[in-house]
């Protein structure tokens, strides 16, 4: 997920997105502790996205903070 995607998406939907992706990247970890995954940069790539989507979504409440003291 590319951050131009990232940003035409809405709070709640960035909020959904994290939760499903940290979901899955558990579930990624656990079973490659079990057996080894086919690709495991998907890992990287999963955690890579979680801090995409929490770097947007910390913009978005700085920017309402500064939006709300002016």
């Amino acid at each position: 997920m590319k951050s131009s995607e990232i940003k035409e998406l809405s709070t709640a939907e960035i909020t959904e997105r994290i939760d499903t992706e940290q979901n899955m990247l558990v579930r990624m970890k656990m079973n490659h502790a079990v057996s080894p995954l086919d690709n495991p940069n998907k890992i990287s790539e999963t955690r890579k996205i979680v801090a995409r989507l929490k770097t947007e979504l910390k913009v978005r409440q700085t920017q309402q903070q500064s939006e709300s003291k002016e």
